[in-house]
């Protein structure tokens, strides 16, 4: 398939070119701005343009501001929301006008739809919360509504923490576990989902290439408490994890908000529909996960 990626140049979309291309797909990049290397599609989503999409058989959305990235301004909430439900807009939309239309969207969401929800364990039928993130992803989601009206299979990976040293939440916490200043965060006891690179990249390919569509989680069956987590990366990295994480200074940096809602917020997820239409995990274990996180993926 001629495969169109949103930000490629993203921790996930990094990965997922090469292993797109090593299945056998062509590989296109819709970038921003004008000119690049030949063979790319251009946007600008503040200004509703993108190139005709016809010939392109599926796309990949991945694009959006990063969520932990800042704190949780006015004006950063709006950008992270824009970011999203804009430019998801601009490509179902253009998805749709194209001739042919492009056959599937796969079109990247997050568990963030789930809120705090305990100890429950979730399912792509649970309901979405009443919260700032959960409210971005239900519009987020909803953005790509044109390209379904027009007949294309869109399917959301809702992907849970993505385990890389080459980004994200993983990278941030490396270095104070490696000078032996990692531990629990808060009470330890909630919960998190995750997902190997090697496991998000795979999914991803297996959602492209497969025939579901709506939500789909993207995590391994195995989620950890914050706590069980701490000590397996402490024990992979062969470094102490006795003393909490302090929380005062993160959130004097960050805010009170994204800590809550990023550090202390409790998912169990189960990832129903992946597991039922036979991806097979090759990392399901936290341990095994975080080994080939730490050594580069």
């Amino acid at each position: 398939m001629r495969v169109l990626i949103t930000g490629s140049s993203g921790l996930i979309g990094s990965a997922l070119m090469p292993a797109l291309a090593a299945a056998g797909h062509d590989v296109v990049r819709l970038l921003r701005g004008t000119g690049g290397p030949s063979g790319n599609l251009h946007w600008d989503p503040a200004a509703g343009t993108i190139d005709d999409l016809s010939g392109i058989d599926a796309v990949i959305h991945l694009a959006g501001v990063g969520i932990g990235e800042k704190r949780w301004s006015e004006e950063q909430k709006r950008a992270i929301l824009e970011s999203r439900t804009v430019g998801t807009r601009l490509v179902a939309e253009a998805m749709a006008a194209a001739t042919p239309r492009p056959s599937v969207m796969v079109s990247s969401s997050a568990i963030a739809v789930y809120g705090n929800p305990g100890d429950a364990e979730l399912t792509e039928e649970s309901p979405a919360a009443a919260d700032y993130l959960a409210d971005v992803v239900v519009q987020w989601e909803a953005a790509a509504r044109p390209a379904a009206d027009a007949g294309i299979r869109v399917v959301y990976p809702r992907t849970g923490i993505v385990l890389s040293s080459r980004g994200g939440a993983l990278d941030r916490m490396l270095l104070p576990f490696k000078l032996g200043l990692g531990g629990r965060v808060g009470p330890g006891t909630q919960w998190m989902s995750w997902i190997s690179m090697a496991d998000e990249i795979a999914a991803l390919i297996h959602l492209l290439e497969g025939d579901l569509s709506g939500p789909v989680n993207l995590t391994a069956p195995n989620p950890a408490t914050n706590l069980e987590f701490v000590k397996t990366l402490g024990s992979v990295l062969n470094r102490p994890t006795l003393l909490p994480t302090p929380l005062l200074p993160v959130k004097a940096r960050f805010g009170a908000e994204l800590v809550e809602s990023l550090l202390l917020y409790s998912q169990r997820i189960v990832g129903v529909k992946l597991l039922e239409s036979g991806f097979e995990f090759q990392h399901l274990e936290l341990r095994g996960a975080l080994e080939a996180a730490v050594a580069g993926d």
